[in-house]
């Protein structure tokens, strides 16, 4: 089955509501070209230089997703190019967006990335930090939070459920509340392995990868 094939399929099983973010990195123009043929409008990235070569090259209504860790000194790179950024995880790098959209006249949409597992070796916020990280979003004019994500760690299905369940119940705990410059629009959870039990548990928003393009070989 060809990447469009498996592309239209995944669409037809999940339900309507949930955007199918096709997880783009490492792959070639030719692999992302098949699967926008099929519809394929949002995918993702997570290295901000391949994102920027692959906007130069593709067509110019595609949905980029920066989902991977944003540096700081990365930011300016992506204004006017990215759909959502997935991985805001510091006031630190609230700011830079803030800064460099404020200076081009942008909006950036924004999705607050949450360390739910607390695992040392990810990225995102702690969930004690999520309300100091809302108030500063509150001061901002050029930024808006859309919603949460988070990559939850690698477990069976009932350790992933647990904190799929965590982080929906976060989320719509947050949609109680009326924030200037945050609203709970997206959550955005799961994976090629995972994102089953992700959308059982309230997920929206899906990062499929391999699912889609088939195994990556890094070595290439």
């Amino acid at each position: 089955m060809g990447i469009g094939e498996v592309y239209n399929k995944m669409k037809n099983e999940i339900p309507e509501e949930v955007t199918l973010i096709c997880v783009s990195k490492t792959r070639k123009i030719h692999e992302i070209e098949e699967a926008y043929a099929s519809g394929a409008r949002d995918f993702g990235e997570n290295k901000v230089q391949e994102l920027i070569e692959k906007y130069d090259n593709l067509a110019e209504d595609i949905k980029w997703h920066f989902i991977g860790h944003l540096q700081t000194n990365k930011v300016k790179y992506l204004v006017g190019k990215v759909h959502l950024i997935h991985s805001l995880d510091s006031i630190h790098l609230l700011r830079e967006i803030e800064k460099r959209y404020v200076a081009n006249d942008e909006i950036a949409s924004v999705l607050i990335q949450i360390n739910i597992g607390n695992e040392s070796a990810k990225t995102g916020i702690a969930v004690d930090e999520i309300d100091s990280l809302i108030k500063a979003c509150e001061e901002c004019t050029n930024v808006l939070v859309k919603g949460l994500m988070a990559t939850i760690p690698i477990g069976n299905e009932e350790s992933c459920r647990v904190y799929f369940t965590k982080m929906k119940s976060i989320f719509d705990n947050l949609k109680t509340f009326q924030y200037r410059n945050v609203s709970m629009e997206f959550l955005s959870l799961g994976m090629s392995k995972d994102f089953e039990t992700a959308i059982d548990s309230g997920s929206n928003m899906i990062r499929l990868g391999e699912r889609i393009f088939g195994k990556r070989d890094y070595k290439k």
